[in-house]
């Protein structure tokens, strides 16, 4: 759901880039605080893996593209605030390195992907956690979690088209939320079978971190 230059008119491209700049900012002062040096190998490995998965995009209405997100499968693993930061580096090295989003609409992927996307998913699954607390529940919180993160990533870049007059709201948010729909399907397999994989062989040592706000 990268949204390339010229979708977005100055207005909304500038006022996603200071919200998104003012998430990270934040996101960047906790995890100095939080993150263990036992933790920081798994940061570089999650953000590996995250752009590689990203980068597999699929065309979609208005210019954008759909692609797995991996918003939650880093929160979950290390927390929110470290899968922002985890997030606005993949999407940076993509929009700078790989033209994969414009770099005017760079803080609005960021705001949708690696702020919006982030903290919905994680509310979703920690409600979710604390209602069925089981192994199996938490498994289904992490691939509900994971959809949502996904469908509401895409409803904010739909509505940013839209307010953009790029596409009226109509066209752009049934467009975005019926591919986004299948899409988040796959992302909720993915992050389950990488966080069961991560806890089962001790990959990341305390998955409770990620319950820390």
């Amino acid at each position: 759901m990268h949204i390339p230059d010229g979708f977005l008119d100055t207005k909304t491209w500038a006022g996603a880039a200071a919200l998104a700049a003012a998430a990270v900012s934040y996101a960047v002062r906790r995890t100095r605080d939080e993150l263990g040096e036992r933790q920081i190998p798994t940061l570089g490995v999650l953000a590996a893996f995250i752009f590689a998965a990203q980068m597999v995009n699929f065309p979609i209405a208005g210019g954008t593209s759909g692609h797995l997100l991996g918003a939650v499968l880093a929160a979950v693993l290390l927390g929110p605030w470290s899968a922002m930061i985890i997030m606005t580096t993949v999407l940076g090295v993509q929009c700078l390195f790989f033209q994969d989003g414009g770099i005017t609409a760079l803080g609005a992927n960021v705001l949708n992907m690696g702020v919006i996307g982030v903290f919905a998913g994680y509310g979703v699954y920690r409600l979710l956690g604390i209602l069925f607390p089981t192994r199996t529940g938490r498994l289904a919180a992490t691939f509900f979690a994971a959809w949502v993160s996904v469908m509401v990533s895409a409803l904010a870049a739909a509505a940013e088209l839209a307010l953009s007059g790029t596409l009226p709201l109509t066209v752009a948010l049934p467009a975005m939320l019926y591919w986004h729909a299948f899409i988040g399907l796959g992302e909720g397999m993915i992050t389950v079978a990488v966080v069961e994989y991560a806890t089962r062989t001790n990959l990341v040592p305390a998955l409770g971190l990620a319950e820390k706000l």
